[in-house]
């Protein structure tokens, strides 16, 4: 069977995360969602995506093949419904597409939006479902704890050195080849997970539910609210509360960051704090990409959402509920305002474009700086969001 992971609505609502990304390759939990269904279902998965992402999130294409919808998370009985599928039959929650099975010649016509021509079941469980981006920091909770029960089930912990001081140590996994030394570590209010080859250093004080990823370090004195995950190869100090950052970036140094989700290849200045609550403890709205306007979240904690490779310089200050696109760089006092358009370069005193050459220059020397090559194929997806950002430019 041939398992590929295709992209619905839920695409839109999530940019700017999604505009370097198709759904799936965000990481809440411990995993990114592609990994949660290739762990569970014990297969590789491919994508079917925005055009411009897929020379580089690419699909495979097989002669008998299962499509299931990125955006929603899997667990064993919608695991165990998509296995019985039939070719032509298609599986449904509320009058959205979960999974269909196609053939080869089909697929080529595969169409998320027009489903109807196939047989079609109800699925009569919960399904959990991304569909706004703060959906990620809201779930991560209990995605931490999923996703350590799918990553510890029958494995044994790597000791945890004396010098801790641990409460719930049950609810703690430390993975091989991690150090932790002279830090407080509370598992009682759910699990805490530190993966290969990361480091918390000395201080550090964690309360759970809480993932540090492969590679990545917790710099001294940090003081970590669950649920928080920390995606691999970053470095992060401060005090963080129920945030996600999805991998490959620094907030190395002091400054608070709530109810919030950073993509990859930030840089968060020192001092640089968010804010998650309006002084009238007013409802939260947050720029939607799809709208065209600041809609309505529901909640009055919500902080910062930044799309990759973006920047800002020391003691930058955000305003509760504000968007940042992709390769921005935010420098000088005052607060930014609460959406900032993608490839912008500036200050509350105003914003130039950031011109494509010069971004692709700093993106190139991030990435160099962690081994990682900027191929012909991340230019053009870079080129492609500057071109369809130029109107929020404006």
């Amino acid at each position: 069977m041939n398992y590929i992971l295709f992209d619905d609505y839920s695409w839109n609502n999530l940019l700017p995360l999604t505009y370097t990304r198709p759904v799936s390759e965000i990481r809440f939990g411990i995993l990114t969602i592609k990994e949660k269904w290739e762990k569970l279902l014990n297969q590789s998965c491919s994508y079917i995506t925005k055009p411009y992402l897929s020379a580089k999130y690419s699909i495979e294409r097989g002669d008998d093949n299962i499509l299931i919808n990125s955006s929603i998370l899997p667990d064993v009985e919608l695991i165990t419904r998509i296995s019985l599928l039939q070719e032509g039959q298609c599986l449904v929650k509320e009058k959205i597409l979960v999974a269909l099975r196609l053939d080869r010649k089909k697929l080529d016509t595969f169409n998320w939006q027009t489903f109807s021509n196939y047989e079609f079941t109800e699925f009569d469980e919960a399904i959990v479902k991304l569909e706004n981006l703060w959906d990620i920091f809201l779930l991560n909770g209990e995605q931490i704890e999923a996703d350590f029960k799918l990553l510890t089930r029958g494995r044994r912990s790597q000791m945890i050195n004396p010098s801790n001081r641990v409460f719930g140590a049950e609810n703690i996994f430390i993975e091989e080849g991690a150090q932790i030394e002279a830090a407080i570590l509370n598992g009682t209010k759910g699990k805490i997970y530190i993966g290969k080859n990361s480091e918390v250093m000395e201080g550090a004080i964690i309360r759970g539910p809480f993932a540090l990823c492969d590679n990545s370090t917790l710099k001294l004195g940090a003081k970590i609210y669950g649920p928080t995950t920390i995606g691999p190869h970053s470095k992060v100090g401060g005090e963080i509360n129920n945030s996600v950052i999805l991998g490959y970036t620094n907030k190395a140094h002091d400054g608070f960051l709530g109810n919030s989700v950073i993509g990859e290849w930030c840089n968060i200045g020192a001092d640089s704090n968010n804010s998650n609550l309006k002084n009238n403890y007013a409802e939260v709205k947050l720029w939607n990409y799809k709208a065209e306007r600041f809609i309505k979240t529901g909640l009055q904690f919500c902080g910062l959402i930044m799309g990759d490779h973006s920047k800002c310089g020391i003691n930058t200050m955000f305003n509760t509920g504000t968007v940042i696109g992709v390769s921005v760089n935010i420098f000088g006092a005052g607060f930014p305002r609460n959406f900032v358009p993608s490839f912008s370069w500036g200050s509350t005193s105003g914003y130039v474009t950031y011109s494509m050459p010069k971004a692709l220059d700093t993106i190139k020397l991030v990435m160099e700086r962690r081994n990682k090559i900027l191929d012909e194929n991340e230019k053009a997806i870079f080129q492609n969001i500057f071109d369809n950002t130029e109107k929020h430019r404006r």
